[in-house]
């Protein structure tokens, strides 16, 4: 248990019968006039869905122990991603539902940060930014736009995203895992 007061973003409570709410933000509001109370942004950790939820301040919720761990992936066993303990070397099978977007920038020898909670994988985390190489796409013709265009490329994991025209087959990018979008060129 904690109090509203101790709430910090990234913190996972348990509400509304046990499930699972991960605080995206809150803030402290006292008005001039009655209690103060905590207003927060919860989004629940297997749905993905996002709630505003008011809280008076001092209140008691409940917290839930999510146990994060870098893992390693290591290969698709058909629907599963095995991802290695790197600490124990421990092969944890996680089902496709869990790893979710995730599963479009994983190679082998990837790093993640894999939740659990009571033995149940919540989610797989991946840094911000990925390093992969364009397995296709196609030459960009020079003079064929008005202003700064992009074109379509195939990543070594199979996902498609959007890439400057100056792109090749071949060349390392940095991606955001957030968004899939392209961030730059990768020096090698």
């Amino acid at each position: 248990m904690a109090s509203t007061n101790d709430l910090k973003n990234g913190m996972v409570l348990k509400l509304d019968g046990g499930q699972l709410w991960s605080v995206v933000e809150f803030q402290h509001v006292k008005p001039g006039k009655g209690p103060a109370f905590v207003r927060t942004k919860l989004k629940n950790v297997l749905s993905g869905k996002v709630v505003d939820k008011t809280f008076n301040a001092g209140v008691k919720v409940e917290t839930a122990t999510v146990d994060k761990r870098d893992m390693q992936f290591s290969y698709m066993d058909g629907e599963y991603f095995v991802f290695m303990d790197m600490e124990t070397y421990d092969q944890l099978m996680v089902d496709r539902k869990a790893v979710g977007d995730a599963a479009n920038f994983l190679i082998e020898g990837f790093t993640a940060t894999v939740a659990q909670h009571e033995g149940e994988v919540l989610f797989v985390e991946l840094p911000a930014a990925v390093e992969l190489v364009v397995q296709e796409t196609e030459p960009g013709v020079q003079g064929d736009r008005s202003t700064g265009g992009t074109k379509p490329a195939t990543l070594e994991t199979g996902h498609q995203i959007q890439v400057p025209l100056f792109i090749t087959t071949g060349e390392k990018i940095k991606v955001d895992t957030r968004t899939s979008d392209y961030l730059g060129r990768v020096n090698s």
